[in-house]
């Protein structure tokens, strides 16, 4: 078995081989590369897209619900999986987000939620849809929503954008727990039953959190009123991220015409909203999948007109905004996500190492000729220093010495090993030891053919 010196020994000359001599060149080489083949290889497995997200959607049967199903769906076919959270509503899908350790990507969430929360790292993918608030209650027509001072209200679950919604719009006219007024939480399930029984006054209700469902019994229930708000415009005036909606006459009904009468509304938008360590890749799916669920006509809604980049309480995502100005980036536009993805994680490995090498490669000559010319040039100031004490010293034992330290500098000049194109170099300080051997000696001769010897290179 070879001993551990001559492995040793071995690497070194195989390193000399490879790289050039020297020692620490060689290992600053071998680290180097090593360091630049770890950074590419860090790079291709961190920067692949995630086959898989979560979203926090709504409680079953909600209009946020409905659309994570139509997401997954359109993901799905992308080799992308959707896993779905169901939740009971905006609230709590933005506490989701706002959770560091949480475990959730993307989420609905209305506007007007942000309210005491730190939302810095969280971004908008754009508004996806209106949601208008609906409040139904049965007797005399109400004009005002302070008109429900003292009723007994459901306000819809903890959790949910409509609660939160509702408590701001009740507060600004007045109507508040602590006083005459009373809110109750009844399931979503027996609300009509609820409000004809008369064991509630007025339901408040979103898509958010309630089925699609509920809302259709509601509204075709007789004796069941639709509140009218007459001071839409001032709603949306005093409170930016409410919009005015109207639900048009017959639009739920033409044969019943109902409603009997054009009703106004409010309501927020939807942003789509996610966590700004979102992958570009999923970001364009996201949105492709908004433009495909969205983008068609409505009730409240004109064809295209979502999803739009609306930037409310949440800084729109500079993905997203690139999305919107000029559509999915052109390997996603071109290629299958699978392909697209692989061919984005090797862009993303040579580009960076290509920035490291051109400049490595453009400045390692220059490196490289400096290395040899040193280790030439080096050898000039010992025969300066000994022609130097030459001059100085007329003793002929003085000179003998002088002439042994000569020829002990010209066996170390002649075991360099340098490349042919720095041969001249090489044979220029051959020809100046010659001329200091000459100068020594006191031979014309000698001078006179070392100081040829020191030109021929240069002819």
């Amino acid at each position: 078995m070879p001993a551990p010196d001559n492995i040793l020994s071995r690497l070194i000359t195989r390193l000399d081989t490879l790289f050039g001599r020297g020692l620490v060149l060689s290992m600053g080489a071998v680290v180097a590369i090593g360091l630049t083949i770890s950074l590419g290889v860090f790079i291709f497995f961190n920067s692949a897209a995630p086959s898989s997200l979560t979203i926090s959607s709504g409680p079953e049967g909600s209009s946020f619900s409905r659309n994570a199903e139509k997401y997954k769906k359109i993901l799905a076919r992308e080799g992308v999986t959707l896993k779905i959270l169901p939740s009971e509503g905006s609230t709590e899908n933005l506490k989701r987000l706002s959770d560091p350790k949480g475990a959730v990507d993307v989420g609905f969430v209305l506007g007007g939620e942000v309210t005491g929360t730190n939302v810095d790292h969280l971004m908008s993918l754009g508004s996806i849809n209106y949601q208008p608030l609906m409040i139904f209650y049965q007797g005399e027509a109400r004009q005002l929503l302070s008109e429900f001072k003292g009723a007994r209200l459901d306000i819809g679950a903890e959790g949910s954008g409509t609660r939160h919604l509702a408590l701001a719009l009740l507060k600004a006219n007045g109507v508040e727990a602590k006083g005459e007024s009373s809110f109750i939480e009844v399931d979503s399930k027996d609300l009509v039953t609820a409000l004809q029984e008369k064991t509630i006054d007025a339901i408040f209700v979103m898509g958010d959190s309630t089925s699609s469902d509920v809302l259709r019994k509601l509204l075709r229930t007789p004796d069941v009123r639709l509140f009218d708000v007459s001071q839409a415009d001032a709603y949306t005036r005093r409170i930016s991220y409410l919009s005015k909606l109207v639900l048009p006459r017959g639009s739920l009904d033409f044969g019943r015409n109902i409603p009997q009468e054009d009703v106004r509304l409010i309501g927020p938008t939807v942003e789509l909203v996610a966590r700004d360590s979102l992958h570009p890749a999923l970001s364009d799916l996201l949105l492709e999948a908004a433009r495909e669920v969205h983008s068609g006509p409505g009730l409240f809604r004109k064809r295209g007109e979502f999803p739009a980049p609306l930037e409310h309480e949440f800084r729109l995502s500079p993905d997203a905004t690139r999305y919107y100005a000029s559509g999915k980036t052109f390997l996603y536009r071109t290629f299958p996500f699978w392909v697209a993805s692989l061919i984005a994680r090797g862009l993303a490995v040579l580009v960076p190492i290509a920035l490291l090498l051109i400049p490595g490669i453009k400045i390692a000559p220059v490196i490289y000729r400096w290395r040899i010319e040193t280790r030439i040039h080096r050898w000039y100031k010992a025969l300066l220093d000994l022609e130097r004490e030459a001059h100085m010293s007329s003793n002929p034992n003085r000179r003998s010495e002088l002439l042994q330290r000569l020829a002990e500098i010209e066996a170390s000049v002649n075991r360099i090993v340098v490349p042919a194109s720095f041969g001249d170099l090489f044979y220029g300080l051959r020809g100046h030891v010659n001329f200091v051997r000459g100068s020594l000696t006191g031979e014309p001769a000698a001078v006179a053919q070392a100081d040829q010897d020191i030109r021929t290179p240069d002819a």
